[in-house]
């Protein structure tokens, strides 16, 4: 039995086969088979992106919303009212709305409360009465949300006005234990959320395209890509219907029946093609010294010295102790031994690569540490041997 491979799969030959055949060969066969259906299956679908993934439609966008709320319900750990008064006062506010006044100077001791800020976010045609999740952080000095239930907040856009309600029990993913001046936590216990826990009151309009065009935004600028994404949509419909506006804005002629302009964004969204390599670029965390470079990345020939500087310090206490029926007192000294090292192998000859493998086989042989090769990416950015944008975030 053979096993061909091809573009689109595989086929199979059947011949003559010797009966004497054991089962490690058929395994080892049957192994065969599988590796080349699966290379040939999904080999070229790694290549390729669709259009869904690198762009979105113009005005088709979600909207956060905002509002002001409060947890009740809590085990003793809500917000110590002396220390939060905005939490005093929601909770005033609150009461007075359903008939209870409260006399003036009353001074409320309350534990089981918390203010919170609720956040969430609309989705583009989200229709009144749909249910989505909310994200309830404390704002005051709460101890834990754990257990506590949102009290029916609005949710207000960045006009002022209402679009949903919001309310239920509050989902913490962590715990936390204290007793006796020793505490222990698991995870985050001051923000949670609320699955399904908002009803959309009131929809946003969203238009897709102004008149019979649609505008494709891409992710990135990269006028490679635009180009790429214009010459699919045109191979794909007739009349040339896409032209690039520039390295990030494709605009395309959509039929304008809204039920025809929804199949007709739909299978263009489908659309594949092969994405553009993108600029060299190399991303250096300075806070946790992570360092990550693309595939584009490419050094020039060139020399680096790597050294390490330390400086230890040891201190020891000195105990004089004076001789016995004498009128002297005992005293404690510190002596300090300060040792200074440096760690160098002088210069490393680094060769050209242009593959990134053979720049991470490079930089390791220097021997840094992430930390260390902040330092070096931009000294060689400098002195012109990294072909690559050094971006620091």
């Amino acid at each position: 039995m053979q096993i061909r491979t091809g573009k689109f799969g595989t086929s199979r030959e059947t011949g003559n086969t010797q009966p004497a055949m054991g089962g490690a060969v058929a395994l080892r066969r049957a192994l065969v088979m599988f590796i080349a259906v699966t290379t040939g299956l999904f080999g070229n679908l790694a290549l390729a992106e669709r259009i869904k993934d690198l762009a979105s439609i113009q005005g088709v966008r979600a909207n956060q919303l905002v509002g002001y709320g409060i947890v009740v319900g809590l085990d003793g750990s809500g917000d110590q009212t002396k220390q939060t008064p905005f939490t005093v006062q929601a909770i005033t506010s609150m009461l007075t709305h359903f008939g209870v006044n409260l006399p003036t100077g009353t001074n409320l001791q309350l534990k089981n409360v918390a203010a919170v800020m609720v956040t969430a976010d609309l989705a583009a045609f989200a229709q009144p009465g749909q249910l989505m999740d909310v994200t309830v952080s404390s704002m005051g000095n709460a101890k834990s949300l754990s257990g506590g239930v949102l009290i029916l907040t609005p949710l207000k856009g960045a006009d002022g006005q209402v679009y949903a309600m919001a309310q239920g029990s509050v989902g913490i993913a962590g715990a936390g234990a204290s007793s006796g001046g020793s505490k222990t936590q698991i995870n985050h216990l001051a923000a949670g959320r609320i699955p399904n826990g908002a009803t959309v009151e009131r929809t946003v309009p969203t238009l897709l395209g102004q008149g019979e065009f649609i505008h494709l935004e891409l992710h990135g600028t990269d006028f490679g890509t635009a180009r790429r994404v214009t010459e699919a949509i045109n191979r794909q419909f007739a009349d040339g219907p896409a032209n690039a506006i520039d390295g990030r804005t494709v605009r395309v002629r959509a039929p304008l029946p809204a039920d025809e302009r929804v199949g007709f964004i739909a299978q263009l969204q489908e659309l594949s093609i092969d994405v553009a390599i993108p600029a060299a670029k190399v991303i250096i965390n300075a806070r946790s010294g992570s360092v990550v470079m693309n595939q584009a990345v490419a050094i020039g020939a060139c020399a680096v010295a790597h050294g390490n500087l330390t400086v230890t310090i040891n201190s020891e206490p000195n105990v004089s102790q004076p001789a016995p029926f004498s009128s002297g007192r005992t005293v404690v000294t510190q002596s300090a031994d300060i040792d200074i090292k440096q760690d160098g192998n002088g210069f490393k000859s680094l060769p050209a690569g242009t593959k990134l493998a053979d720049v991470v086989r490079a930089l390791n042989t220097l021997g840094a540490t992430p930390l260390d090769l902040l330092s070096i990416l931009q000294a060689m950015k400098a002195a012109g041997a990294l072909q690559a944008d050094l971006e620091i975030i």
